[in-house]
């Protein structure tokens, strides 16, 4: 049982990151995230095509926040992403890693919080542990190991301060086509 468990389980992400993500419908897509990922999706979000995931469950996104294309999402040790959150194409955000200090190599697990409003720029990575507070800002290419605090505009590698955002933040990140 344990093994017909673990094929079917393989098969429904293998299903999710080959086939799903490249329909060309944004609600077919939403529908098989929803209801065979298990994942707790708000009202007008949009995922973009070719989407990757780590594993079912285990991610929470708020209304209207958009994903783009390309990105990848390891909700392992729990990813929890706002409302009106915007993620430009091909960022990573990781929740699980190798712990260099064991001997073992051994995995470990953080999970990643994206608070309301923040902006995350194309090819980001976002590392495991780290939370993004309301509003903040990161640059594109820029890779995030530890917290950034509300409103904080961070880029390079490792991520930097460059900045302070505008703290009047009332805008709807909703973004949907009819064919991505």
């Amino acid at each position: 049982m344990k093994v017909l468990k673990r094929i079917l389980t393989e098969l429904r992400l293998y299903a999710c990151n080959q086939v799903i993500n490249q329909l060309p419908s944004r609600h077919l897509r939403m529908l098989f995230y929803r209801h065979l990922m298990g994942f707790h999706l708000g009202a007008s979000t949009s995922i973009f095509m070719n989407c990757r995931f780590d594993c079912a469950k285990g991610l929470t996104i708020g209304s209207t926040t958009v994903i783009n294309q390309g990105c990848r999402l390891d909700s392992r040790g729990g990813l929890r992403i706002g409302c009106n959150v915007s993620i430009s194409e091909e960022v990573c955000i990781l929740t699980a890693d190798h712990d260099p200090s064991r001997p073992d190599f051994s995995g470990r697990s953080r999970p990643v919080v994206v608070e309301d409003y923040v902006f995350i720029g194309t090819r980001a990575m976002i590392l495991p542990g780290v939370t993004l507070h309301r509003g903040a800002v990161v640059a594109a290419g820029a890779v995030v190991s530890r917290d950034v605090g509300a409103l904080d505009i961070v880029g390079g590698v490792p991520a930097r301060p460059l900045g302070v955002r505008n703290p009047q933040l009332a805008y709807s990140a909703e973004y949907s086509r009819l064919l991505h």
